[in-house]
């Protein structure tokens, strides 16, 4: 049995300790996903760019823009965004009182206590997610020694990528090369498909947010627009915690505007989840959303929010890995057959 499968006991075995590093190496752990998770990023331009120059000064060239990029932001962030988020903070538990005190809500027992537990909960995953947030990005920011390991990591991953794929192969028996190339290219193709894909919706929906909540002239547009794009980081439970959040706090101002922002949010996400994830995307995920949903409540109870966020790319690894020993499976049994046939 070990032998006939030894590959794939291998790679089971070695995503276990991977994943397990999350629990037991939080550090460790911590520079290695931003790491990897920087290097799926910002690849595909280097491989462009080393057609023309050599791959080191391309990796360098690439990551030396990301960081500017990423600084031109932060600082525009500063300017604009934390001015606005500090109001919002300080208003609102009167907004929250607001919301609990809508005519509506009040004409229904069941409807009242259903909001009010709603937004207790809401409120405790908020706190969650922005602490956990602010505490990877000080994390990031305050450990210099982090924040320059994490650059020489991605540098040496965006330049030797080839090389280590490479070297992890050769530590698998000869004959499983091909299959566990193909296993590995199959796990990163899906990787940069999903971050890709998840950055550009996160920008997309962010933006259509705060231009919507821009003309009709309605407050905070900017912190709804960053609740909106960071919750598409959360397939399927994040876009429709924002909606309800958006659609609530908008009441508080007439209830034609939160019907008028309910509908909204229902075709953005319609048409997002619908027309544009899918094209983006394609079928390289191929998740049912059960699978997702059980996985981000799996992940937020073993991780909280950063559990959350890694919860998807986890289920698309181990994906790969059972339909990859499934195969093999499936191989081997029929290699029997055929033998015992002749």
């Amino acid at each position: 049995m070990w032998l006939q499968h030894k590959a794939s006991f291998i790679i089971a075995i070695t995503f276990i300790l991977l994943f397990s590093a999350f629990w037991f190496l939080p550090a460790f752990a911590f520079i290695f996903f931003i790491s990897l998770l920087l290097e799926l990023l910002l690849c595909k331009p280097v491989d462009i760019l080393s057609k023309r120059l050599p791959r080191s000064l391309a990796a360098g060239i690439v990551l030396l823009s990301f960081l500017c990029l990423v600084a031109g932001i932060f600082i525009f962030a500063s300017s604009s965004f934390v001015p606005t988020l500090t109001s919002f903070a300080t208003e609102l538990p009167e907004l929250a009182e607001k919301v609990q005190n809508l005519s509506f809500l009040q004409e229904s027992d069941m409807a009242q206590k259903a909001v009010d537990e709603a937004w207790s909960e809401f409120t405790n995953i908020g706190t969650t997610a922005v602490k956990s947030s602010l505490v990877m990005i000080l994390s990031l920011f305050n450990k210099l020694i982090d924040f320059v390991i994490i650059l020489f990591v991605t540098f040496y991953l965006l330049m030797d990528g080839a090389k280590i794929k490479s070297f992890l192969v050769k530590l698998f028996p000869a004959d499983d090369y091909k299959r566990i190339i193909s296993l590995m290219d199959a796990i990163l193709a899906s990787q940069q498909a999903y971050i890709r894909s998840q950055l550009f919706m996160c920008c997309l929906t962010g933006v259509i947010v705060y231009i919507y909540f821009t003309i009709m002239d309605l407050p905070y547009a900017s912190v709804f627009a960053v609740v909106s794009g960071v919750s598409e980081f959360i397939p399927v439970l994040g876009p429709t915690v924002a909606s309800c959040f958006g659609i609530l706090l908008t009441a508080t101002t007439t209830p034609w505007m939160a019907v008028q922002t309910a509908i909204f949010y229902l075709l953005l996400t319609q048409i997002n989840h619908n027309l544009v994830y899918p094209a983006i995307v394609g079928k390289s995920l191929s998740l049912h959303p059960i699978a997702i949903i059980l996985g981000i409540i799996l992940g937020g109870e073993l991780l909280d929010a950063a559990g959350m966020f890694l919860a998807v790319p986890c289920i698309v690894v181990f994906k790969h890995v059972i339909e990859d020993i499934h195969r093999s499976s499936v191989k081997i049994l029929s290699s029997q057959q055929q033998k015992h046939h002749n």
